[in-house]
């Protein structure tokens, strides 16, 4: 063999190499193949519920705004018909959950989607509350009076995760982790 056609024949495995993953890529794709599974512990939202155009108002009447350049994750706590003890602690480990991204932090903003007791508020800073004007989440909200249900909204105003009223809060915190970081 002589080295021109051995160059060659080095430069199309190379090429071969490069190309294989895009080939399979493709192939799996027109089949329709997806992983199985995600890394992510809440049920994803199919497709995301688009929120830019829900209103949720603050207590000081002003809207919740979904541009806003302070912030880039929403989480809702949505309690249940009377929010108690157990209820209060839950919010309080999303409050907690939030601090521990540390230097992140400033990207996400908790908000209640209810009230609270008015001695608790000052303890919870920085978790706001407003209310689901439009009632978008109202299907979201728990049966149980002591329960929170948690749900995700990315930077755009799209509900993309949820949590049911018994999520692991290590867990929800892994996934928050995830989100701000990319």
């Amino acid at each position: 063999m002589t080295p021109r056609t051995r160059n060659r024949i080095g430069l199309i495995l190379i090429l071969l190499l490069f190309a294989a993953p895009l080939v399979t890529a493709y192939v799996l794709n027109a089949f329709g193949w997806r992983p199985a599974g995600t890394r992510n512990y809440g049920t994803m939202i199919e497709p995301p519920q688009d929120l830019a155009n829900a209103r949720f108002v603050h207590d000081d009447g002003s809207v919740l705004a979904w541009k806003d350049a302070e912030w880039s994750w929403t989480v809702f706590a949505i309690p249940g018909p009377a929010c108690a003890k157990a209820c209060i602690e839950r919010i309080d480990e999303l409050r907690r959950a939030r601090l521990t991204l540390n230097q992140n932090a400033y990207r996400v903003r908790v908000v209640v989607l209810g009230e609270l007791p008015a001695d608790t508020r000052e303890a919870l800073k920085p978790v706001t509350t407003a209310r689901d004007v439009d009632g978008r989440l109202a299907g979201l909200r728990p049966a149980g009076a002591d329960e929170v249900a948690v749900a995700f909204a990315d930077p755009h105003g799209f509900l993309v995760l949820r949590y049911p009223v018994d999520y692991d809060a290590n867990k929800l915190r892994k996934d928050l982790a995830r989100l701000v970081k990319n």
